[in-house]
C-alpha cells in the first residue's frame, strides 16, 4: 500500500536533513545544501540550495546561496563533509545553531528548531501536489529552458567581496528602455543583498541589447510554431506566460525577428575593467515583441545565476507553485483515514481534531479507501473530465505529462458536479475547496465527520490558504 501512495504523490518528502529517532519520528530543518566546487562562490563550503516554504529554515530567514560557515560554534573548515549531516541532526538536540554569510551579510547566527512528525505521516502540501489535477490553476510543477549564455571570469576571485554596484551611463536616445532594464536588474541585486552606490561602486553593470528583423528570413514554418508554444515564468506576476519565441533549433531562414539582451558585471576594485560575470540572452521570433517587456520577464531569470553559475548555456528552470487549504492534519500514509498528527497551531486543532481520530468522510466523500482506490479513482476522474478543460492553456508538467490544462471557466458548475460523484472518491478535493470549480458556494469551510472511540461527530474546519512558490535553476 505504501508503494501505491508514494507512486500517487510522485514527489519526495522534501524533508531535508532527515533524522529518524527511536520513536519513529522524522525530523527536518527545511533546507537542502550542496558543497560548492565553484571558484567564485564558497568553494569547499556547504551552500544552501533550497529553502522549503513554511519550514523552520524559512522562519529562521535562510535563503538560497547562503553559505554555512559554522555549525553549533564549530567552524566549517574543521568539519569533514560526511560529518555535516550528523551535526545538523544530533540525537537529543531539538535545535541547531548555524552561522551563515552572503553578499550582504558577513556573518549571521541563526537557530533552527527541528520539526518532527511520525515517519508514516503524509502532509497536506504533499497531498496538494499528488492531487494537483483538481486545480492546476493553483498547483503545478513545470520546467522550461531559456537560451541564456553565461560566462564568468577564469580568475579564482570570491564574488562575496563585491557588495555595491552602479550602472554605466544611459543612452539618452533609449533612456526609457534602459531605465526599465536597469530597474529590473536593481530589484534582483537588492534581493542578493547588494547596494546601489553611484560614487564608488565595487561593480559596474553594463547592459546591451539588439532587436531587429532578420535579413536572412525566407519564410515561417507555421506547423512548428503551433506545435511548440513557449512558456516562461513571469516573476513580477507570479505566473507562466506564453511567449512568441521559437525553438533554438529553428533554422535561421525561418526566423523573422532576432532579439538579444546582455548583462555584464565589471570589476571596479580588484582588477578594474575585468569582466566578472556576463549573461546574454538570444531569442528568435516570428512576431514583434517589446524589449522592455522581455527584460521584465527575463532579467530576474538571468540574474538567478549570479553569484553561482549552474549552466553556461541554455539554463533549465523548475517552478513549483502551490495554493492549497491547510488544516494542519497529517494522515497515515498506510491508512489515510487515520490522523497521525495535528499541528497545535492549526485550524484543525482549533476545531477539535486530535491525533488518533478516524476521519469517516470529508465533505461527504468517504475516507475508508485504500491508497490504490484513491489513485485509481483519481485517474478515472482525470480521464473523464478532460473535455471540461480549456485546450488553449495546455502545457507539459515536470513529469512529462503533456495534457495539463486549466479548467474551462464556462464549465465550472459541471466540473464541481463531476467532482462530487461517489465513483471518483474526491475527498482530497477539499484541499482546493476555495476554488469555484470545486466549491461554487464560495464558503471555504470543510465538514469532516470524525470517529473517536465510540463517538462520532461532525466537525467544521475553516482552513487557511497556503501559497508556495519555489523557482530553481535545476
Amino acid at each position: 500500500m505504501r508503494k501505491a501512495i508514494l507512486f500517487l504523490v510522485c514527489i519526495c518528502m522534501a524533508f531535508c536533513h532527515v533524522a529518524i529517532g527511536q520513536n519513529n519520528m522524522v525530523c527536518r530543518l527545511g533546507f537542502t545544501y550542496f558543497v560548492s566546487v565553484n571558484d567564485n562562490w564558497a568553494k569547499g563550503k556547504p551552500v544552501i540550495e533550497q529553502v522549503y516554504p513554511y519550514s523552520p529554515a524559512e522562519q529562521a530567514g535562510l535563503k538560497p546561496y547562503d553559505v554555512i560557515v559554522m555549525i553549533d560554534g564549530i567552524p566549517i573548515e574543521q568539519i569533514a563533509y560526511d560529518e555535516i549531516p550528523q551535526l545538523l541532526n544530533q540525537a537529543g538536540q531539538n535545535e541547531v545553531e548555524i552561522a551563515i554569510s552572503n553578499i550582504g551579510t558577513e556573518r549571521k547566527v541563526v537557530k533552527i528548531r527541528r520539526e518532527c512528525i511520525p515517519d508514516n505521516a503524509i502532509q497536506e502540501d504533499q497531498l496538494a501536489a499528488a492531487f494537483s489535477m483538481y486545480s492546476l490553476e493553483s498547483t503545478s510543477e513545470r520546467s522550461f529552458t531559456a537560451p541564456f549564455k553565461t560566462t564568468v571570469t577564469t580568475d579564482a576571485v570570491d564574488f562575496s567581496q563585491f557588495k555595491t554596484y552602479s550602472f554605466s551611463a544611459v543612452d539618452e536616445n533609449n533612456r526609457q528602455l534602459e531605465t526599465a532594464i536597469n530597474n529590473a536588474i536593481s530589484t534582483e541585486m537588492a534581493k542578493k543583498g547588494m547596494q546601489l552606490n553611484n560614487s564608488n561602486p565595487d561593480i559596474l553593470i553594463q547592459t546591451y541589447y539588439y532587436y531587429d528583423k532578420n535579413p536572412n528570413f525566407r519564410g515561417s514554418n507555421l506547423v512548428q510554431i503551433k506545435r511548440e508554444p513557449m512558456y516562461r515564468f513571469n516573476v513580477t506576476r507570479n505566473q507562466f506566460v506564453k511567449l512568441p519565441f521559437l525553438n533554438p533549433a529553428t533554422a535561421e531562414v525561418e526566423v523573422e525577428y532576432i532579439l538579444q539582451l546582455g548583462i555584464r558585471l565589471v570589476d571596479q576594485i580588484l582588477v578594474p575593467g575585468r569582466i566578472l560575470w556576463e549573461c546574454e540572452a538570444n531569442e528568435m521570433m516570428n512576431e514583434p515583441y517589446a524589449l522592455a517587456e522581455y527584460a521584465q520577464i527575463n532579467v530576474p531569470l538571468m540574474c538567478m545565476q549570479y553569484p553561482y553559475v549552474t549552466y553556461t548555456r541554455n539554463a533549465n528552470y523548475t517552478v513549483t507553485q502551490k495554493a492549497y487549504n491547510y488544516t494542519g492534519i497529517s494522515y497515515n500514509i498506510d491508512r489515510l483515514e487515520e490522523v497521525v498528527d495535528v499541528n497545535r497551531n492549526s485550524p484543525a486543532y482549533a476545531a477539535g481534531i486530535r491525533t488518533g481520530d478516524i476521519i469517516e468522510s470529508i465533505e461527504k466523500h468517504r475516507m475508508n479507501k485504500s491508497a490504490e482506490a484513491f489513485s485509481s479513482s483519481y485517474k478515472r476522474f482525470i480521464s473523464s473530465s478532460m473535455n471540461l478543460r480549456d485546450a488553449s492553456t495546455q502545457f507539459t508538467d515536470v513529469n512529462g505529462f503533456d495534457l495539463c490544462m486549466f479548467w474551462d471557466a464556462f464549465n465550472y458548475p459541471k466540473i464541481a458536479e463531476t467532482m462530487q460523484r461517489n465513483e471518483y472518491n474526491a475527498a482530497f478535493s477539499y484541499l482546493y475547496y476555495f476554488a469555484p470549480y470545486v466549491n461554487p458556494t464560495g464558503n471555504n469551510a470543510c465538514t469532516f465527520v470524525i470517529k473517536r472511540g465510540r463517538e462520532r461527530q461532525e466537525v467544521v474546519i475553516r482552513p487557511t490558504i497556503r501559497t508556495e512558490l519555489v523557482i530553481e535553476v535545476k
